[in-house]
């Protein structure tokens, strides 16, 4: 494994404090001889309901699954689809866009559940990328579970691995293997200081994460033409509905079905997938669609936990 590591917070991994650039791997092999999958792991927004896990994708290259946030029910989502047939070896790496909570509370799961003793048993400590805060809030969660995973050392006859990267990292190229490379970006939302997009180039496909955003011009500028662009949104028709009081948030940290219509229109990619839809004023994916098709003639679809594209 070959990236660009910033800061370490783990149990067992020690804390290192400045940014190095490992050396490049071989380049990545032919789009033949590798073929990635998008799984939805998560569609859902903090307003939790029974059929939409916390934000999280999945891009599964070679058995190896590389996570694009980790919202609650993650690991459930991966269990569910390993259960329906897919292979998941070992998890390379995770990516976070930005530290809200609906995108972060699925990474104690994938802690516990990550490891040689654990569900998913290839791999070294788990390493989380993402925007400063990311390695202090890695290092939190593996302090507080500390009591844990001692009584079930000392009581299971196991020698739990549970550990942890965290890595704090700056917008550009932040990791590469032979299946992947990711490139972060940033993107505004709301007051956050920093919030990421992430670039992946796979050995098939080159695949835009928008993370949570308002419209920015970033977007089209790292797809431009991609294989698939999957992009936060939220009706426009329903927002006008909503209270006055939380229009000003709504419109400062996402992007309505109009804006991404013409983000889709400049970005045009082969295939624009919606995520972590906001379903205003009781609008469905078909609302959805069809207000981004009137003002966008590419190909679009709404996405469902453990959809495959």
């Amino acid at each position: 494994m070959r990236t660009l590591t910033v800061g370490a917070a783990a149990l067992i991994v020690a804390l290192t404090s400045a940014p190095v650039l490992i050396a490049q791997v071989s380049p990545l092999p032919s789009p033949a001889a590798r073929h990635s999958q998008i799984l939805m792991l998560g569609t859902g927004t903090p307003i939790i309901d029974a059929t939409h896990s916390g934000t999280s994708i999945g891009i599964l290259v070679a058995g190896s699954l590389y996570i694009f946030d980790a919202g609650p029910g993650v690991e459930r989502r991966m269990l569910e689809a390993v259960a329906r047939g897919t292979k998941i070896d070992t998890i390379p790496a995770v990516f976070i866009t930005h530290l809200h909570s609906d995108h972060t509370l699925g990474l104690p799961a994938l802690v516990y559940y990550h490891g040689p003793n654990a569900t998913f048993r290839r791999g070294g400590p788990l390493t989380v990328y993402g925007p400063p805060g990311i390695a202090a809030m890695m290092g939190h969660i593996s302090a507080a579970w500390t009591e844990d995973r001692a009584i079930r050392t000392q009581t299971g006859g196991a020698a739990p691995s549970w550990q942890v990267r965290g890595a704090d990292v700056a917008a550009g190229v932040i990791y590469r293997d032979s299946n992947i490379v990711v490139k972060a970006f940033e993107v505004p939302h709301g007051t956050w200081p920093h919030a990421f997009g992430y670039r992946v180039e796979t050995p098939d496909r080159v695949i835009v994460i928008s993370g949570d955003t308002r419209p920015s011009d970033a977007i089209a500028r790292e797809c431009a033409g991609c294989d698939v662009l999957l992009h936060e949104v939220y009706a426009a028709e329903g927002f006008s509905k909503l209270p006055a009081r939380v229009q000003p948030y709504h419109s400062s940290a996402h992007t309505s079905t109009y804006e991404l219509a013409e983000i889709a229109t400049k970005a045009q990619p082969k295939l624009l997938v919606l995520y972590h839809q906001l379903y205003f004023g009781d609008a469905s994916d078909d609302d959805l669609l069809r207000e981004i098709r009137s003002r966008y003639h590419g190909r679009v679809v709404s996405a469902h936990d453990l959809d495959v594209y």
